[in-house]
């Protein structure tokens, strides 16, 4: 392993400690690469999500040599449990050689912290309490060549150098705006809106989605564009929340978190969704979907997981994708760093966004086409009313939702989503 040339100074830093940084420092890391790995907050800290992870995120975990099995307070589901016009359908995992048959639910604060640990354990050195404020920028090249931050509850001044950055830090990423990059605003944005509440459903072996999310105020009943889940955490506790999509006019106008408080109050008395068993307040989040950002490598930047917009537009699930960027980038700044030359290392790093779209690019333009003609009502009704009823149909949506495909090989299914995904523009 590259012996660290000073306390601040590495081959790599790496900024954001989520799913995304720590995966991406991890695999650098097991590459012997010195690497940076600085984290705003302290462990553990809370993160607005769903805490359910499928099959992709758990193919992740195992390839980080995370000890994913109950004994380690992970708990284990089989499918998603989908309810809709009026049905109420269970499906399983597919049965692929490419990903497990399971997923996994765990609170991200646990969750989170876990990923930053085995990224320290392979050699990373992680800095909690570290608030980057501003790139440092190279006046001749215009080069990315290290941060500027704050250190510890004093918040003392403190920079830290290497010649690469990955910016892992979440959808409102200071680090890319302060380079120059934007929000697409022809990509989808979703927001998340959840809380958590004690409740006998607590050790339920399926993800719930609810597809149906109704407006009822005025006396009037219009359906949303987004969807209900309820996933049960396995400690007393359900994960309840919603994902609503910015392709409807009711995105801005309505308050999420009442809307939630709405469904909840909706549910069966039993399951114990009331105010009194509220154990936190009810969070929001966006959710940057289908490349938001780009170019996803410029100057020395790469963007990673949230940062880079991410977000699988056809079910909101952002953790599976921010480990898989964080490999992938990793591959890409390991063949760099072992260059020769600076303009043969340049080359390496350019070719990452093409890595990005040659992986996803095809889907998530599927994904958009999808998010538009559900943002539409009388679309997601008949969706929710007729395609329920077809099992075949909804295992098909299932795998196309969750992106759950054998790439070579597999049924044809898997054939006929594989090949959409390699016709669509990868833009």
């Amino acid at each position: 392993m590259t012996e660290p040339r000073s306390e601040h100074t590495a081959d790599v830093i790496v900024v954001g400690a989520g799913p995304a940084g720590s995966t991406t420092a991890y695999h650098l890391a097991k590459a012997g690469l010195d690497v940076l790995l600085l984290e705003k907050t302290a462990f553990p800290r809370e993160k607005v999500c769903g805490d359910g992870l499928t099959p992709r995120a758990v193919k992740q975990l195992v390839g980080m040599g995370i000890d994913v099995s109950q004994e380690a307070g992970w708990l284990r589901n089989k499918g998603l449990r989908i309810i809709g016009g009026g049905v109420r359908l269970e499906l399983d995992w597919p049965d692929l050689a490419s990903f497990p048959d399971y997923g996994l639910v765990r609170k991200r604060d646990d969750f989170d912290e876990q990923l930053a640990r085995q990224a320290q354990k392979a050699g990373a050195r992680l800095y909690e309490r570290c608030n980057v404020t501003a790139p440092i920028i190279d006046e001749r090249t215009r080069r990315i060549t290290g941060v500027q931050a704050k250190l510890g509850e004093e918040k003392a001044p403190a920079t830290f150098h290497a010649p690469l950055v990955v910016a892992a830090d979440g959808n409102s990423t200071r680090l890319s705006l302060a380079m120059g990059l934007h929000r697409r605003e022809d990509r989808p944005m979703g927001v998340a809106v959840r809380t958590y509440f004690t409740s006998p459903r607590h050790e339920d072996d399926y993800l719930e989605s609810w597809l149906e999310l109704w407006d009822r105020r005025g006396g009037q009943e219009r359906l949303l564009p987004g969807y209900g889940w309820i996933f049960g955490m396995g400690d007393g506790t359900s994960n309840v929340g919603l994902g609503v999509l910015n392709t409807s006019a009711a995105f801005k106008e309505l308050d999420w978190r009442d809307v939630l408080k709405t469904w909840c109050a909706s549910m069966p008395e039993d399951w114990g969704y009331t105010p009194e068993n509220m154990t936190g307040p009810i969070r929001g989040a966006a959710l940057p979907m289908a490349f938001n950002r780009q170019p996803h490598y410029t100057r020395g930047l790469l963007l990673v997981g949230d940062a880079g917009g991410l977000v699988n537009p056809f079910n909101g699930e952002g953790i599976a994708y921010a480990m898989e960027s964080g490999q992938l980038v990793a591959d890409v700044i390991v063949q760099a760093h072992a260059r020769a030359t600076s303009a043969q290392r340049e080359l390496a790093l350019r070719n990452y966004p093409r890595v990005l779209k040659e992986t996803y690019g095809g889907y998530y333009t599927l994904g958009r086409v999808f998010v538009k003609l559900i943002g539409n009502p009388k679309i997601m009704k008949i969706g929710a009313q007729h395609g329920l009823t077809h099992p075949l149909l909804m295992k098909f949506t299932l795998k196309m939702l969750a992106n759950l495909t054998d790439p070579k090989g597999g049924d044809a299914m898997d054939r006929i989503i594989n090949g959409l995904t390699k016709i669509a523009p990868k833009a």
